[in-house]
């Protein structure tokens, strides 16, 4: 709104400027009546910059009130339209479609979770797991990174709380270190998968962090 209103007043500044001069001298030069269009058409160019700069606030107050809300609450149209004009969303999803979902970077995820309203694992991780995935992610070791994202995912909602797990121990997953030792102990048990990815995710995590602290 502030630029909006710049350039309003700028513009109209500029034609009673070009008024002026036109009332003062009716015998105006042809050099002087080159200077009135010129100053005209500069004017014109401030009307043109007012009018996409409103047009540009239009659009970035659209697409954060889309992404206020949760995926549940929003349109066929809402999700078209950050489609179309989120240059950043636009951005990751070519990365994801050239590259693979697990290329993005823990910045990339966390932006593209937030755009879309879905559930925002990273924003469970703390600077230095993040940190911990972008080298996951830049190894090739996806596996790994999955894991992580498991983690930050058994911390949703969790707010401090201690859970039990069927073998007796207790634990609070927002507070506990991601290490080998409890990644197997701790975080694996978390999860009931049948299918044997998260425990496979899991055991890769564990694996790097065991090397890493071998070196």
């Amino acid at each position: 709104m502030i630029i909006q209103g710049s350039g309003s007043a700028s513009s109209a500044g500029a034609m009673m400027k070009i008024s002026s001069v036109h009332r003062q001298d009716s015998s105006a030069s042809p050099a002087n009546i080159a200077d009135r269009v010129s100053l005209s058409d500069a004017a014109k160019a401030l009307i043109a910059a007012s009018g996409s700069s409103a047009e540009g606030v239009g659009v970035q107050n659209r697409l954060d009130a889309i992404k206020a809300r949760p995926a549940v609450e929003r349109t066929a149209g809402d999700t078209e339209y950050l489609a179309r004009n989120d240059e950043r969303f636009i951005e990751i999803r070519g990365k994801i479609e050239r590259q693979g979902f697990e290329t993005l970077t823990s910045g990339e995820l966390d932006y593209m979770q937030k755009a879309t309203g879905m559930v925002n694992t990273m924003a469970y991780l703390s600077s230095g797991e993040q940190s911990l995935y972008d080298d996951l992610v830049a190894k090739g070791d996806t596996e790994a990174a999955q894991g992580l994202l498991l983690i930050g995912m058994s911390r949703i909602g969790m707010g401090g709380q201690q859970v039990t797990l069927p073998n007796g121990l207790t634990f609070d997953p927002t507070s506990t270190e991601v290490s080998a030792d409890n990644v197997r102990n701790l975080f694996r048990h978390l999860f009931a998968d049948p299918s044997g990815d998260s425990d496979r995710r899991f055991e890769a995590l564990a694996s790097y962090l065991e090397r890493q602290t071998s070196v």
